[in-house]
């Protein structure tokens, strides 16, 4: 349904109160406080009515498809706003004479933004049973310790007849 005849079948309350909502700066109750006249009632009512109005399919539909047009709206601001930024540079690059440091930096600038620049990490994952971890690290161990015996000097132990005089 479009978002005009969604908007007809909601109360100007409702429709309030869906935008309220939308912005995701306010709760269902400061919605609702801000949306009705809520002076009289208490904090428990007040809860109950807003989340009976979230409840409502036409209103939490309409709550939907504004986070969806704000969203869609942020996007096409963030693609303008990079589309102008790259055609900036692109400008830089070609009028800036061949020792300006504008113009390298602006080849940086541009080659960051299509991701030329990135290191690529793999990270390989495996799955192990908990008996070959074990396995592994026994050995592991093992081998720590064979190493640091043999770096280790031999320690002469004195016997009773040794004299220490």
């Amino acid at each position: 349904m479009e978002l005009a005849n969604m908007a007809n079948k909601l109360t100007a309350k409702q429709m309030a109160f869906a935008r309220c909502m939308a912005s995701g700066t306010m709760t269902q109750s400061a919605a609702y406080r801000e949306t009705y006249s809520a002076g009289n009632m208490s904090g428990a009512v007040i809860r109950n009515e807003a989340s009976r109005l979230m409840a409502n399919h036409d209103i939490a539909i309409m709550v939907e498809r504004l986070i969806g047009d704000q969203e869609r709206a942020l996007l096409a601001q963030g693609l303008s706003d990079k589309d102008r930024v790259l055609e900036r540079l692109r400008t830089w690059i070609d009028d800036a004479s061949p020792t300006d440091s504008n113009k390298l930096r602006a080849a940086e600038l541009l080659g960051k933004s299509v991701g030329l620049f990135k290191e690529v990490t793999a990270t390989v994952s495996i799955d192990r049973d908990a008996e070959s971890v074990a396995s592994e690290l026994e050995r592991r161990l093992e081998s720590l310790l064979t190493a640091s015996q043999e770096q280790e000097p031999e320690q002469v132990v004195p016997s009773e007849n040794d004299s220490l005089h």
